[in-house]
Protein backbone atom coordinates (compact mmCIF):
# COMPACT_ATOMS: atom_id res chain seq x y z
CA UNK A 1 0.00 0.00 0.00
CA UNK A 2 1.73 3.50 -0.97
CA UNK A 3 1.83 6.39 2.04
CA UNK A 4 0.64 9.33 1.93
CA UNK A 5 1.84 11.98 4.30
CA UNK A 6 -0.27 14.58 5.78
CA UNK A 7 1.19 17.43 7.69
CA UNK A 8 -0.70 19.48 10.11
CA UNK A 9 1.63 21.71 11.87
CA UNK A 10 -1.34 23.12 14.85
CA UNK A 11 -0.60 23.66 18.17
CA UNK A 12 -3.69 25.79 18.67
CA UNK A 13 -4.92 22.84 20.75
CA UNK A 14 -2.23 22.65 23.47
CA UNK A 15 -1.02 24.87 26.51
CA UNK A 16 2.88 25.11 25.49
CA UNK A 17 3.81 26.36 22.09
CA UNK A 18 6.20 24.58 20.00
CA UNK A 19 4.73 21.17 18.97
CA UNK A 20 3.85 22.80 15.44
CA UNK A 21 7.46 22.49 14.88
CA UNK A 22 7.61 18.95 15.37
CA UNK A 23 7.54 18.06 11.39
CA UNK A 24 10.01 19.83 11.11
CA UNK A 25 11.97 18.24 13.64
CA UNK A 26 11.14 14.98 12.29
CA UNK A 27 12.27 16.12 8.83
CA UNK A 28 15.64 17.33 10.25
CA UNK A 29 15.96 13.88 11.89
CA UNK A 30 15.43 11.96 8.79
CA UNK A 31 18.08 14.17 6.64
CA UNK A 32 20.63 13.93 9.84
CA UNK A 33 20.04 10.12 9.31
CA UNK A 34 20.71 10.42 5.74
CA UNK A 35 17.37 9.06 4.84
CA UNK A 36 14.48 10.18 2.19
CA UNK A 37 11.95 9.12 3.57
CA UNK A 38 10.12 12.48 3.23
CA UNK A 39 10.86 13.03 -0.30
CA UNK A 40 9.27 9.90 -1.23
CA UNK A 41 5.82 10.04 -0.39
CA UNK A 42 2.90 12.28 -1.63
CA UNK A 43 2.62 14.71 0.84
CA UNK A 44 0.23 17.82 1.87
CA UNK A 45 0.30 20.71 4.56
CA UNK A 46 -2.66 21.61 6.01
CA UNK A 47 -3.52 25.38 6.39
CA UNK A 48 -3.70 26.18 9.90
CA UNK A 49 -4.54 29.13 12.08
CA UNK A 50 -1.37 29.09 14.74
CA UNK A 51 -1.37 33.26 14.46
CA UNK A 52 -4.61 32.91 16.70
CA UNK A 53 -2.93 32.14 19.86
CA UNK A 54 -1.82 36.00 19.58
CA UNK A 55 -5.34 36.87 20.04
CA UNK A 56 -7.67 36.98 23.03
CA UNK A 57 -8.48 33.83 23.90
CA UNK A 58 -12.44 33.81 24.63
CA UNK A 59 -13.08 30.40 25.59
CA UNK A 60 -11.58 29.99 28.85
CA UNK A 61 -12.84 26.53 29.43
CA UNK A 62 -11.86 25.54 25.75
CA UNK A 63 -9.20 27.90 25.05
CA UNK A 64 -8.91 28.66 20.51
CA UNK A 65 -11.71 26.36 20.35
CA UNK A 66 -13.88 28.14 17.33
CA UNK A 67 -9.86 28.02 15.38
CA UNK A 68 -9.55 24.06 16.73
CA UNK A 69 -13.23 23.21 15.17
CA UNK A 70 -11.67 24.84 11.90
CA UNK A 71 -8.40 23.56 11.66
CA UNK A 72 -9.84 19.75 12.64
CA UNK A 73 -12.60 20.11 9.63
CA UNK A 74 -9.34 20.85 7.56
CA UNK A 75 -7.58 17.66 8.82
CA UNK A 76 -10.85 15.76 8.49
CA UNK A 77 -11.22 16.37 4.40
CA UNK A 78 -7.42 15.69 3.99
CA UNK A 79 -7.69 12.34 5.94
CA UNK A 80 -11.14 11.39 4.03
CA UNK A 81 -9.35 12.29 0.46
CA UNK A 82 -6.62 10.12 1.72
CA UNK A 83 -8.30 7.36 2.54
CA UNK A 84 -10.64 7.00 -0.30
CA UNK A 85 -7.80 7.37 -2.54
CA UNK A 86 -6.43 3.61 -0.91
CA UNK A 87 -3.65 5.35 0.89
CA UNK A 88 -1.94 4.19 3.54
CA UNK A 89 -2.52 7.43 5.80
CA UNK A 90 0.00 8.87 7.92
CA UNK A 91 -0.98 12.43 10.12
CA UNK A 92 2.19 14.28 11.57
CA UNK A 93 0.15 16.88 14.02
CA UNK A 94 1.81 19.37 16.31
CA UNK A 95 -0.98 19.10 19.13
CA UNK A 96 -3.25 16.01 19.83
CA UNK A 97 -6.55 17.46 19.01
CA UNK A 98 -6.25 17.32 15.50
CA UNK A 99 -6.87 13.11 16.01
CA UNK A 100 -10.88 14.32 16.91
CA UNK A 101 -10.50 15.52 12.60
CA UNK A 102 -8.67 12.87 12.00
CA UNK A 103 -11.32 10.12 13.32
CA UNK A 104 -13.95 11.87 11.97
CA UNK A 105 -12.01 11.46 8.32
CA UNK A 106 -11.87 7.86 8.38
CA UNK A 107 -15.27 7.85 9.56
CA UNK A 108 -16.76 9.27 6.57
CA UNK A 109 -14.62 7.27 4.52
CA UNK A 110 -15.88 4.44 6.15
CA UNK A 111 -19.40 5.15 7.04
CA UNK A 112 -20.22 1.23 7.10
CA UNK A 113 -17.61 -0.12 9.08
CA UNK A 114 -16.81 -0.36 12.26
CA UNK A 115 -13.84 1.77 13.51
CA UNK A 116 -11.34 0.85 16.36
CA UNK A 117 -8.63 3.26 18.04
CA UNK A 118 -5.75 2.68 19.92
CA UNK A 119 -4.87 5.51 21.49
CA UNK A 120 -1.16 5.11 22.94
CA UNK A 121 -0.91 8.55 25.37
CA UNK A 122 0.05 9.08 28.98
CA UNK A 123 -3.27 10.98 28.80
CA UNK A 124 -6.62 9.56 28.54
CA UNK A 125 -7.63 13.27 26.92
CA UNK A 126 -11.26 12.64 28.15
CA UNK A 127 -12.30 16.21 28.84
CA UNK A 128 -14.41 18.35 27.91
CA UNK A 129 -15.13 21.98 28.52
CA UNK A 130 -17.59 21.47 31.18
CA UNK A 131 -14.49 19.47 33.35
CA UNK A 132 -11.25 20.51 31.86
CA UNK A 133 -9.10 22.14 34.80
CA UNK A 134 -6.95 23.77 31.75
CA UNK A 135 -9.22 24.59 29.10
CA UNK A 136 -6.60 23.15 26.30
CA UNK A 137 -8.40 21.22 24.04
CA UNK A 138 -5.63 18.46 23.14
CA UNK A 139 -7.06 16.87 26.41
CA UNK A 140 -10.62 16.36 24.96
CA UNK A 141 -10.75 14.92 21.25
CA UNK A 142 -11.60 11.68 22.34
CA UNK A 143 -14.70 12.85 24.71
CA UNK A 144 -15.83 14.84 21.20
CA UNK A 145 -15.07 11.49 19.45
CA UNK A 146 -17.49 9.63 21.82
CA UNK A 147 -20.08 12.44 21.66
CA UNK A 148 -19.38 12.74 25.56
CA UNK A 149 -20.03 15.99 27.84
CA UNK A 150 -18.89 14.73 31.05
CA UNK A 151 -21.31 16.73 32.64
CA UNK A 152 -22.04 14.54 35.73
CA UNK A 153 -18.46 15.57 37.14
CA UNK A 154 -18.49 19.37 35.46
CA UNK A 155 -16.27 22.09 37.58
CA UNK A 156 -16.82 24.40 35.07
CA UNK A 157 -19.93 26.61 34.22
CA UNK A 158 -19.25 26.97 30.15
CA UNK A 159 -20.32 30.22 28.14
CA UNK A 160 -22.84 29.73 25.69
CA UNK A 161 -20.50 30.18 22.95
CA UNK A 162 -18.13 27.97 23.94
CA UNK A 163 -20.89 25.24 24.26
CA UNK A 164 -21.99 26.53 20.40
CA UNK A 165 -18.47 25.67 19.70
CA UNK A 166 -18.15 22.23 21.72
CA UNK A 167 -21.31 21.03 19.90
CA UNK A 168 -20.06 21.64 16.68
CA UNK A 169 -16.69 19.87 17.55
CA UNK A 170 -18.68 16.97 18.70
CA UNK A 171 -20.16 16.74 15.33
CA UNK A 172 -17.31 17.13 12.36
CA UNK A 173 -17.67 14.90 9.68
CA UNK A 174 -20.86 12.82 10.48
CA UNK A 175 -23.09 13.95 13.48
CA UNK A 176 -22.81 11.92 17.17
CA UNK A 177 -20.10 9.63 18.26
CA UNK A 178 -17.48 7.92 15.70
CA UNK A 179 -16.81 5.14 17.94
CA UNK A 180 -18.28 2.82 20.58
CA UNK A 181 -16.55 2.95 23.82
CA UNK A 182 -15.95 -0.52 23.58
CA UNK A 183 -13.56 -0.18 20.46
CA UNK A 184 -11.68 2.24 22.48
CA UNK A 185 -7.95 1.08 23.95
CA UNK A 186 -6.00 3.22 26.04
CA UNK A 187 -2.48 2.37 26.30
CA UNK A 188 0.31 3.80 28.51
CA UNK A 189 -2.15 5.82 30.64
CA UNK A 190 -0.59 7.12 33.40
CA UNK A 191 -1.91 10.73 33.93
CA UNK A 192 -4.97 12.05 34.03
CA UNK A 193 -8.07 13.48 36.74
CA UNK A 194 -10.66 12.17 38.56
CA UNK A 195 -13.85 12.98 36.28
CA UNK A 196 -11.45 10.94 33.15
CA UNK A 197 -11.25 8.47 35.50
CA UNK A 198 -15.17 8.09 36.63
CA UNK A 199 -15.63 8.63 32.49
CA UNK A 200 -13.37 5.51 31.85
CA UNK A 201 -15.08 3.18 34.59
CA UNK A 202 -19.01 4.29 33.33
CA UNK A 203 -18.60 3.32 29.95
CA UNK A 204 -15.94 0.47 30.41
CA UNK A 205 -13.45 1.84 28.32
CA UNK A 206 -10.49 -0.34 28.31
CA UNK A 207 -6.58 1.39 29.35
CA UNK A 208 -3.27 -0.35 30.57
CA UNK A 209 -0.98 1.46 32.47
CA UNK A 210 2.70 0.41 31.36
CA UNK A 211 3.40 -0.93 34.85
CA UNK A 212 0.27 -3.34 34.34
CA UNK A 213 1.56 -4.21 30.46
CA UNK A 214 4.86 -5.06 31.81
CA UNK A 215 3.21 -7.49 34.23
CA UNK A 216 1.31 -9.54 32.04
CA UNK A 217 3.75 -8.73 29.13
CA UNK A 218 3.61 -6.44 26.47
CA UNK A 219 2.24 -9.56 24.38
CA UNK A 220 -0.02 -10.69 26.20
CA UNK A 221 -1.68 -7.10 26.43
CA UNK A 222 -1.71 -6.06 22.78
CA UNK A 223 -3.38 -9.87 21.94
CA UNK A 224 -6.06 -8.51 24.78
CA UNK A 225 -6.37 -5.55 22.74
CA UNK A 226 -6.31 -7.39 19.32
CA UNK A 227 -9.05 -9.69 20.02
CA UNK A 228 -11.07 -7.25 21.86
CA UNK A 229 -11.23 -4.99 18.58
CA UNK A 230 -12.08 -8.00 16.04
CA UNK A 231 -15.31 -7.12 15.29
CA UNK A 232 -13.84 -3.74 14.29
CA UNK A 233 -12.94 -3.60 9.97
CA UNK A 234 -10.59 -0.70 10.79
CA UNK A 235 -8.22 0.25 13.20
CA UNK A 236 -6.59 3.85 13.72
CA UNK A 237 -3.26 4.31 15.99
CA UNK A 238 -2.57 7.15 17.68
CA UNK A 239 0.62 7.39 18.51
CA UNK A 240 1.73 10.43 21.37
CA UNK A 241 5.01 10.32 21.84
CA UNK A 242 4.32 11.64 25.57
CA UNK A 243 3.98 7.73 25.92
CA UNK A 244 7.22 7.47 25.51
CA UNK A 245 9.67 7.69 29.46
CA UNK A 246 10.73 11.69 29.46
CA UNK A 247 13.72 10.65 31.01
CA UNK A 248 14.64 7.96 28.79
CA UNK A 249 14.16 9.12 26.10
CA UNK A 250 13.93 13.52 26.21
CA UNK A 251 11.31 15.82 27.75
CA UNK A 252 10.52 17.39 23.94
CA UNK A 253 6.70 16.87 24.40
CA UNK A 254 4.44 19.45 25.96
CA UNK A 255 3.04 17.26 28.95
CA UNK A 256 5.68 14.81 29.30
CA UNK A 257 5.40 11.79 32.19
CA UNK A 258 7.75 9.71 33.89
CA UNK A 259 7.71 6.05 33.48
CA UNK A 260 6.60 5.98 29.60
CA UNK A 261 7.41 3.05 27.00
CA UNK A 262 10.59 2.82 25.86
CA UNK A 263 11.14 2.77 22.16
CA UNK A 264 11.06 -0.79 21.24
CA UNK A 265 8.28 -1.31 23.02
CA UNK A 266 5.76 1.26 20.99
CA UNK A 267 7.30 -0.74 17.70
CA UNK A 268 5.83 -3.74 18.83
CA UNK A 269 2.44 -2.36 19.12
CA UNK A 270 2.59 -0.58 16.48
CA UNK A 271 3.61 -3.49 14.40
CA UNK A 272 1.35 -5.98 15.87
CA UNK A 273 -1.70 -4.13 15.19
CA UNK A 274 -0.37 -3.18 11.64
CA UNK A 275 -0.32 -7.34 11.25
CA UNK A 276 -3.78 -7.32 11.37
CA UNK A 277 -4.14 -5.60 8.06
CA UNK A 278 -6.98 -3.47 9.47
CA UNK A 279 -4.61 -0.29 10.16
CA UNK A 280 -5.09 2.78 7.60
CA UNK A 281 -4.06 5.46 9.40
CA UNK A 282 -1.15 6.09 11.77
CA UNK A 283 -0.81 9.54 13.57
CA UNK A 284 2.00 11.08 15.39
CA UNK A 285 1.67 14.08 17.68
CA UNK A 286 2.78 16.34 20.03
CA UNK A 287 7.10 16.43 19.17
CA UNK A 288 7.99 20.22 21.21
CA UNK A 289 11.42 20.65 19.70
CA UNK A 290 11.73 23.83 22.09
CA UNK A 291 11.48 21.49 25.33
CA UNK A 292 13.80 18.76 24.10
CA UNK A 293 16.46 18.74 26.63
CA UNK A 294 18.62 16.34 24.78
CA UNK A 295 18.70 18.45 21.19
CA UNK A 296 16.27 16.58 19.00
CA UNK A 297 16.35 13.38 20.36
CA UNK A 298 12.23 13.14 20.94
CA UNK A 299 12.16 13.78 16.94
CA UNK A 300 15.04 11.08 16.55
CA UNK A 301 13.45 8.85 18.33
CA UNK A 302 9.91 9.56 16.57
CA UNK A 303 11.78 8.84 13.07
CA UNK A 304 12.86 5.71 14.06
CA UNK A 305 10.10 4.48 15.06
CA UNK A 306 8.43 5.27 11.95
CA UNK A 307 11.06 4.32 9.82
CA UNK A 308 10.91 0.82 11.57
CA UNK A 309 7.51 -0.01 10.20
CA UNK A 310 7.48 1.26 6.98
CA UNK A 311 8.11 -1.49 5.07
CA UNK A 312 5.59 -3.42 6.98
CA UNK A 313 3.21 -0.32 6.01
CA UNK A 314 3.83 -0.80 2.04
CA UNK A 315 3.76 -4.49 2.27
CA UNK A 316 0.33 -4.14 3.10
Amino acid sequence: MEIKIIKNRSDIGAGTRGSDMGIDALEIAAINQNNDFFNKYLFEDVKTHNETVYQKNNNSFAKRIEHVVEQCNRVCISVEKSIKENFFTIVLSGDHSSALGTISGIKIANQDKKLGVVWIDAHSDLHSPFTSPSGNIHGMPLAAVLNLDNKDYKINEVETTTIEQWEAIKNIGINGPKINPEHLILLGLRDYEQAEEQVIAKHHITHFKVEEIRVIGIRNCINKCIDQLKDCDIIYLSFDVDSMDCDQISYGTGTPVKSGFLPEEIILILKSFIETKKVYCLEIAEINPLLDNKGNKMAETAFQILESIEDQILQL
